[in-house]
C-alpha cells in the first residue's frame, strides 16, 4: 500500500477525526476536526476544515488536503 492509498481521506468523514501535528507549536500537538467548512455553492467541493487544539481549544482553518501530508499531520493521536 503506498502513502496515497493509506491517506485517502474523504472531507465528509473528517468531522471529529483526530490528528497529531508532526511539528507542534505552543504545546499544541493533538487536534480534532471541529468543523467541516461547507462551500457557498452546494455543488462546489469542500476545501477547508477547522482544527481545534486539544491543549487550549485554539482553532485554525486549513485546507483539508493538508491533512494528507504526513510531514505535517499524522492521523490519530500519537
Amino acid at each position: 500500500m503506498n502513502s496515497k492509498e493509506k491517506n485517502s481521506l474523504s472531507p465528509k468523514k473528517l468531522l471529529l477525526s483526530k490528528w497529531t501535528a508532526v511539528n507542534p507549536s505552543h504545546k499544541r500537538k493533538h487536534f480534532l476536526v471541529s468543523k467541516v467548512i461547507l462551500p457557498d455553492l452546494p455543488e462546489a467541493a469542500i476545501e477547508f476544515v477547522e482544527l481545534e487544539a486539544v491543549f487550549d481549544q485554539h482553532s485554525q482553518i486549513i485546507p483539508w488536503r493538508e491533512l494528507k501530508d504526513s510531514e505535517i499531520w499524522l492521523q490519530g493521536w500519537v
